[in-house]
């Protein structure tokens, strides 16, 4: 039986991975989106399972009230060590955090600052078993620092609550001959070796690199062991090594695919006569692979689909910043109720925390879902976006007298609020079905029905990410600035389904 990569087609960015028993467990860096730190299950490396997320709000929370799209959590590094799972993150513009939970579903602890500072990315901790001792490795973002191309070292106190000295330089990038951005640093020993496996060259055209050296400290030696040659895996970027029960060794990875963002691969991974680790196929990425000497399961994927039943949503959405009580309220039937807040900033789908989102698919795809308009507020709207540094929307909004039109709607990435994508249309009973169709390259064309058939709106809209994100989809309900409540619409039979 074979696999074929990417395992995960949709932006699980910045993977890292772990084994506890039987079980893989998988996050990925959720940036100013929340829930944030997705938690991810499969038994046999190919087939995942979104099962939560470890961190409910983004902290300090006034920071985190508006979007902050390219913030927040970044690389995050996931750990099994003295029955507790850990996670290891740097907040660019706030330093290295921590959390750990007795169970892969939590409780998690509050977010625990480890080392405050600007520029602090990537982190990485080791509990080694041989000393007993801990250590900790993380990279730098010249964007907050004026520092990258070099990973930083220490050594931590082995309950992961403080760093044990101001740490040292143990990897210079720019030492290296053709080396640059190296960064995301995955800390392993084995065979004797401190080993760190870290991505150099940039997420669209980099290679992973691989470090060893018999001190936590240095000097460490370097080798390529992963780099695109001449397939159409660009990159590929930084992820995390695994090891089977069986001692099979797999190596999970990142590609960066511009609006559908960073895909994750499987790659085999063994080791050479000289102690070297050879990733894919002879430091090539795979595309095709004999699956891990595992159980078969069941073909699995995150989920998208929703009925949202009773009013709740499921584990693949997340709010674009820290939510509020009341932007979604339970009931007792299905369909997303989403109150229609007020905002001035309503022309600008960019700036709003009460977006809710989840991943664009990776692969050719038409998203469905039904609308209805409550809210008797002239200038209420509703509607499904993608949503990135250009956007585009297609809904419904209530005009002055009274009347409900479809509109469409879209903003280029330098443009400061949006405007029309096609003519607005009466809509009947309140009510339309909306569809986006995702062709290759990300090129989505816009659909409606209200009453009359399914009917195609405006032009091709483009889906673009943002710096580091892949572009999202999006269900929004908003109002302009006044007072009082101003009303609802509800979302139903939320699909997506391969075009």
């Amino acid at each position: 039986m074979t696999y074929t990569n990417p395992i995960l087609n949709a932006d699980w960015s910045d993977p890292d991975v772990v084994r506890v028993g039987d079980d893989f467990y998988l996050t990925a860096s959720s940036f100013g989106r929340v829930p944030g730190l997705p938690l991810l299950h499969s038994r046999d490396l190919v087939n995942w399972t979104l099962i939560g997320h470890a961190l409910e709000r983004l902290e300090p929370a006034g920071e985190f009230a508006k979007p902050r799209h390219d913030c927040g959590v970044w690389a995050p590094s996931l750990r099994y060590h003295d029955e507790r799972f850990w996670i290891f993150w740097g907040d660019p513009d706030q330093g290295i955090f921590q959390i750990n939970a007795p169970e892969i579903r939590g409780p998690w602890s509050r977010p625990h600052l480890l080392k405050e500072g600007k520029g602090l990315i990537d982190p990485c901790p080791l509990w080694d078993e041989e000393s007993g001792e801990a250590y900790l490795v993380h990279a730098w973002a010249k964007s907050r620092s004026g520092v990258k191309n070099r990973l930083t070292g220490h050594r931590m106190d082995p309950d992961g609550l403080e760093l044990l000295d101001e740490g040292k330089l143990i990897v210079d990038g720019d030492r290296i001959p053709g080396w640059f951005t190296l960064e995301g640093p995955k800390l392993y020993r084995h065979d004797g070796w401190f080993w760190i496996l870290a991505p150099a060259g940039g997420v669209e055209t980099g290679w992973q690199g691989a470090f060893r050296a018999r001190e936590f400290f240095g000097p460490y030696e370097e080798k390529v062991v992963l780099e695109q040659q001449d397939t159409d895996v660009n990159g590929p970027h930084q992820g995390g090594w695994v090891r089977t029960s069986s001692g099979q060794d797999w190596f999970l990875h990142f590609q960066q695919r511009g609006a559908y963002g960073r895909v994750v691969h499987l790659q085999p991974m063994r080791w050479d006569e000289d102690g070297w680790p050879v990733v894919g196929d002879e430091g090539a990425p795979v595309v095709v692979h004999e699956k891990p000497d595992l159980p078969a399961q069941q073909p699995a994927a995150p989920a998208t689909d929703d009925d949202f039943p009773g009013g709740r949503f499921g584990r693949q959405w997340s709010w674009t910043a820290n939510p509020q009580d009341g932007w979604a309220t339970q009931h007792s039937g299905d369909g997303l109720r989403l109150t229609c807040v007020r905002s001035a900033d309503a022309h600008d789908l960019r700036t709003l925390p009460n977006v809710l989102t989840q991943r664009l698919p990776g692969m050719p795809s038409a998203v469905d879902v039904e609308l209805q308009l409550h809210s008797e507020e002239p200038g209420a709207r509703a509607g499904l976006a993608v949503l990135g540094d250009a956007f585009g929307w297609i809904g419904l909004q209530r005009e002055g007298d009274g009347t409900v039109h479809l509109v469409h709607r879209f903003a280029e990435g330098v443009a400061e609020r949006e405007r029309d994508a096609d003519h607005p249309r009466p809509a009947v009973d309140d009510r339309a079905r909306l569809r986006i169709e995702i062709g290759p390259g990300a090129r989505c064309r816009f659909f409606y029905d209200i009453g009359e058939g399914l009917r195609p709106s405006g032009p091709v809209f483009a889906a673009t990410p943002w710096r580091w994100v892949g572009a999202l989809l999006g269900l929004f309900a908003l109002a302009p600035v006044g007072s009082g409540h101003a009303g609802a619409a509800t979302f139903s039979h939320f699909r997506i389904d391969p075009l």
